[in-house]
This record gives C-alpha cells, sequence and structure tokens, in this order.
C-alpha cells in the first residue's frame, strides 16, 4: 500500500514535469513529514537450518541521518521449533545475537521469538526450514569495458524454485604514496609496518533474485550478479567475491521483490512508487506496532571468485581511488615536530640533509581505506 505522503511526492513530480514547459518547476519539494523521526525496530537476519544464526536488532533512521543506526541490546532471543525445542541467541556485541551451530529438521516449522529490554514481546510467523541446493559455479566473463560476474545453480528435487544471491567483495589496493618513516615520541624513525598496501571488504549491496517456476526445470544459468568498469578500482590488482546463495518461500522471495523495487527503480516519474513493506515479524505486545524485517529459515551456500589483473585486457586502466591527490610536500628537519604531531600528516621519504616529504594520511596510509592485514582466504 502507498503511503499518503509518497503518494502526494509522485503527483507533485507529475505536475512539476507537465507544467516545466511553460512556467518552469524551480521549487524543491520537502515533505512535510520530513522532520520526524522514525524509531522503528528492524530485524535483520535468517535463521540458519545448516550453521549459526545472527541476527541483529537495531532501530530505524530518518533519510536524513548521519548516523548508524541504535542498537537494541539486552534482548532475549529464541529459535523455536513449532510444538518443540527452543534454541537461545545470546547477545554477542550490542544488538547482535548469535546461537550456536544449529541443524534444523526440514519437516518442521521454527520461528525467532524474542523479548526487548522493556519486555516487549514479538515473533515471526512459523516457517518450514529449507536446505539450500550448492551452487553449481560462480564465473565471469569480459563483455566490451566491464567485468560481468554470474551464478549457476540447480535442484534436481524441484524443491527451491526461489532464489536470493547477495555478495561480498574484497580487492587489494594501494594508497598513492609510500610511507617509509614515522614519528614516533620525538623520533623519527624506519617505518615497520607496510601501509602502502591494504585490502578492502564490503557487502556489494545489490539485490538479485531469480525463479525458476516458469521453467520446466528447477535451473538458474548463467544469471547476471554483478558488473564491474574497466575503471574500477576494485581491479586494479585482484578483485575476489563471495557469492551466498539462498532458498527462499514465495513470501519471503515477494518481500524481497518489493524491497528491491523501493530501492533500485526510484527515480524517474514511470518508475513504480515506493510500496510499504510488510515482513513476517511482529510485535505481540502491541499488534499495532509495525516492525521492518522478514526472518526466513534456510541454509546458505557459498563459492568464491578471484579475478587478477593480469587475466584482464592489457588496454584497461583502472583507477587508483586517489585521483584527488596532491603532490607531497616537503618538510625541514627543524619543523618535523610540529608538522607530525598528529597522524594526520606523515612522511614519506628522507630528503638527506633538507628533511622529509610528506603528505595528508589520507593519501599515503591505505588503513584509511581497508586494512593492511591480508584476508585468510587471499592467495
Amino acid at each position: 500500500m502507498n503511503s499518503p505522503l509518497n503518494l502526494r511526492a509522485g503527483l507533485l513530480l507529475l505536475c512539476c514535469a507537465l507544467l516545466l514547459s511553460l512556467s518552469g518547476c524551480i521549487e524543491s519539494f520537502e515533505p512535510s513529514g520530513g522532520t520526524v523521526t522514525p524509531n522503528f525496530l528492524v530485524v535483520d537476519g535468517f535463521l540458519n537450518s545448516d550453521g549459526v544464526t545472527t541476527i541483529k536488532l537495531t532501530r530505524s533512521l530518518g533519510l536524513k541521518a548521519k548516523t548508524a543506526p541504535a542498537a537494541e541490546a539486552k534482548a532475549k532471543l529464541f529459535v523455536e521449533e513449532e510444538n518443540g525445542l527452543r534454541y537461545a541467541l545470546p547477545e554477542t556485541t550490542a544488538g547482535t545475537y548469535v546461537s550456536a551451530r544449529l541443524s534444523l529438521n526440514p519437516t518442521k516449522r521454527y520461528r525467532l521469538f524474542f523479548t526487548t529490554a522493556n519486555n516487549r514481546a514479538y515473533a515471526t510467523d512459523y516457517t518450514r526450514a529449507k536446505l539450500t541446493p550448492p551452487i553449481d559455479k560462480v564465473s565471469w566473463l569480459v563483455e566490451g569495458d566491464v567485468v560481468r560476474v554470474q551464478v549457476s545453480a540447480h535442484d534436481d528435487a524441484n524443491q527451491t524454485q526461489y532464489y536470493r544471491w547477495d555478495a561480498e567483495e574484497t580487492w587489494e589496493f594501494t594508497s598513492a604514496y609510500r610511507s617509509y618513516y614515522e614519528w614516533v615520541g620525538s623520533k623519527m624513525k624506519r617505518r615497520t609496518q607496510d601501509i602502502y598496501r591494504c585490502w578492502t571488504t564490503q557487502p556489494s549491496g545489490v539485490i538479485k533474485l531469480n525463479t525458476t517456476t516458469k521453467l520446466s526445470q528447477d535451473v538458474v544459468a548463467d544469471f547476471p550478479l554483478l558488473t564491474l568498469a574497466s575503471s574500477s578500482v576494485k581491479l586494479r590488482y585482484k578483485y575476489s567475491v563471495l557469492v551466498k546463495q539462498y532458498a527462499q518461500t514465495v513470501e519471503e522471495f515477494a518481500y524481497w521483490e518489493a524491497l528491491r523495487k523501493n530501492t533500485e527503480n526510484i527515480g524517474t516519474l514511470f518508475d513504480p512508487l515506493p510500496s510499504q513493506l510488510t515482513g513476517n515479524v511482529h510485535c505481540l505486545t502491541d499488534p499495532s506496532e509495525q516492525v521492518l524485517g522478514y526472518i526466513g529459515a534456510y541454509s546458505v551456500q557459498e563459492q568464491r571468485l578471484f579475478i587478477s589483473r593480469d587475466q584482464l585486457p592489457a588496454s584497461w586502466k583502472s583507477d587508483t581511488g586517489y585521483e584527488t591527490c596532491g603532490k607531497p610536500d616537503t618538510v625541514e628537519y627543524r619543523n618535523a615536530a610540529v608538522s607530525f604531531r598528529t597522524t594526520n600528516y606523515i612522511p614519506l621519504d628522507s630528503l638527506e640533509a633538507r628533511g622529509y616529504t610528506a603528505q595528508y594520511a589520507d593519501c599515503a596510509d591505505c588503513r584509511r581505506r581497508g586494512t593492511n592485514v591480508p584476508p585468510a582466504f587471499w592467495k
């Protein structure tokens, strides 16, 4: 159901488009309720039917918020089997709750039940635990000036039909300049830790779904997951992506499809208006309370892919990510203590009798954008 606020925004934009050729639409639109700070409970995660379940509880933020969402701490969470056992999810860090490794029976139904610190009770709908089929392969190919990452899978039992994927990307990079020295206390010393080469990891941020209900077989062949431009900094040295595959129920698939449309298709007058997402998490204490999130029950299948620079066309030129960094400065010996009094400005190399070359840490310390410790899986 579209909210009145969304309908008003859509109608106003349409009017502006129609009147633009006559008088112009020059006034920006600010929703009347834009100053209201939402405080919905957000439930994120899934019940892992063959592994560790991690659930995160947070509070929603306004559109203009610049802070991280507040964690919902000190809740009591359980995975409950219908007419059966329950499994606790102890809190590990504020708002994050993790179970022991579970093996849920695919013939039975399960739900998430929890109470918050203020004694409000919540529960999801019961759902059958699904087993996700293995990923057949994650592959990549060059098409024009992009790299396309794709996934293939199948289910001989024809029981999956609704698939969802997400991906975690990792890439190697270097800072704009190499720092050989560091100011420690009141002395200049040779740097013992490499801060030139680093790695960064982040979720892809895309929602990828596919259904095989219209096919004669439950087969997904070379489904496109990610696209990387030839200039992407991710491809400068080595890139890796961990693809995760989930089997969905038809109800959860519909939820993620609505979420995908809301997050990816908004931008023109002809895109669908945002819809109100209705998940499967309910407040038992107050049924009128709106809760955000959908918690399914299924296992996860993973497969990792690597792409090295020497596998790509030699003519491709990747960005460095440091294009705005200027040339190094010169700092005389007598000014070193003052110039390097904070870690935001660091020495690079010695100029013998003159002093040191220097640069801002954002351009010379790769740890500002990642970690200089290689991931355990890196090869």
